[in-house]
């Protein structure tokens, strides 16, 4: 039986804009996580400033890309992770998507993908697209509950997928358990912390701290440096692993362009531009959260990420989506997008300006009186 696609989540999301469009001023749109502020001039000079269009990039990534990002993990995590053990990878989202594939190939004997119930959808979809079995762990307060992993799926497993700080839900996951858990039955850890920089509750952490053997560390500029646009992160870890898998990605020929590179770089070498981000998105959270309350929504301030994971009592995640979309004018992500455990919820993500946020807010405080 052929496969035929499943729709895309964010393409479901027509009839709550239409809603939301019948506002004056229009609809803010808080659905997909995508940045809408501006990247940093440093990378944007550089990209500007770049020769290498011409030949081929190299597939793991410049020197300076190389160094750049090693040298942003010893700043961010005051650990040190030698340049050649990582690589660069052309967008994060495509790295999810097909790193199952192909560690399946080096461990034929291993189709399972775990990865959190309430997630990412590419997770699950990366084990499909390889022809593999995709297997939800539930979550205990937000974090995964390995407990619960049965001892069948874990002696099949390729991969553990952990994601700190959580989309959609902000959690941050206890990554040393994750860590000796992977390791104590030999399966592959792969940590999604793309938000790392966005991380309220205490520092930024990475599973690398937990020492490299067995676990992959992702990492993006497309959130820190508001460059989704370029597509283009590494990915760090266990340094046999990151042989393979570079090997393995040059015969794919998965490149970041050589322009690109020069300025995912200079991103990774400037912090001005991301302490600025931070306290954006951390207003904004604030000040979406306390309207969200006095419109009857409950919605906590997440430990990382820029999204609120929000309910209503007596409403599931659709319902609550369309009261939003009315009353406040904005479009949201019902949290079932994220998987049947995330049915009573919806995601809201703080990427509009400044004054959109304040309008929603003031619609929503408005609706409530």
């Amino acid at each position: 039986m052929s496969f035929t696609p499943p729709p895309y989540p964010y393409e479901r999301l027509g009839g709550l804009a239409r809603l939301a469009g019948a506002h004056d001023g229009g609809a803010v749109d808080l659905s997909i996580g995508t940045p809408g502020d501006p990247p940093p001039e440093v990378a944007l000079e550089a990209l500007a400033a770049a020769g290498g269009a011409r030949g081929y990039p190299p597939s793991a990534g410049t020197a300076d890309l190389r160094h750049a990002a090693a040298e942003w993990l010893a700043r961010r995590f005051a650990l040190g992770a030698p340049p050649e053990a990582l690589a660069a990878c052309v967008g994060t989202k495509e790295f999810v998507a097909s790193v199952a594939g192909y560690l399946h190939l080096r461990s034929p004997e291993r189709d399972t993908v775990l990865y959190p119930a309430i997630s990412y959808p590419t997770y699950a979809m990366g084990a499909t697209l390889a022809g593999l079995r995709a297997v939800a762990v539930p979550l205990e307060r937000g974090r995964l509950d390995l407990t619960a992993i049965e001892e069948r799926d874990a002696e099949r497993a390729l991969v553990l997928w952990a994601n700190s700080p959580a989309n959609p839900t902000g959690a941050l996951e206890e990554l040393g358990a994750v860590t000796a858990w992977g390791r104590a039955r030999g399966v592959l850890v792969a940590s999604d912390e793309c938000y790392a920089d966005f991380t309220w509750e205490g520092p930024a952490r990475t599973i690398l701290e937990h020492g490299s053997q067995g676990v992959l560390a992702l990492h993006s500029i497309s959130k820190r440096s508001n460059l989704a646009g370029l597509r283009a992160g590494f990915y760090a870890g266990d340094p046999e692993v990151v042989a393979y898998l570079r090997a393995l990605r040059q015969h794919a020929g998965l490149m970041v362009a050589g322009p690109v590179q020069a300025a995912v770089a200079a991103a990774y070498g400037d912090e001005t531009h991301v302490e600025a981000q931070r306290a954006r998105y951390r207003a904004r959270l604030v000040r979406l959260a306390a309207a969200l309350e006095v419109a009857g929504v409950e919605a906590p301030m997440p430990a990382g990420s820029f999204y609120l994971w929000a309910r209503a009592e007596g409403l599931d995640g659709w319902a609550l989506a369309e009261r939003l979309a009315r009353g406040g004018g904005a479009i949201v992500s019902p949290g079932e997008l994220y998987g049947p455990d995330g049915v009573a919820y919806v995601r809201i993500a703080v990427v509009a300006s400044d004054e959109a946020i304040e309008r929603v807010a003031r619609r929503l405080e408005g609706d409530r009186k």
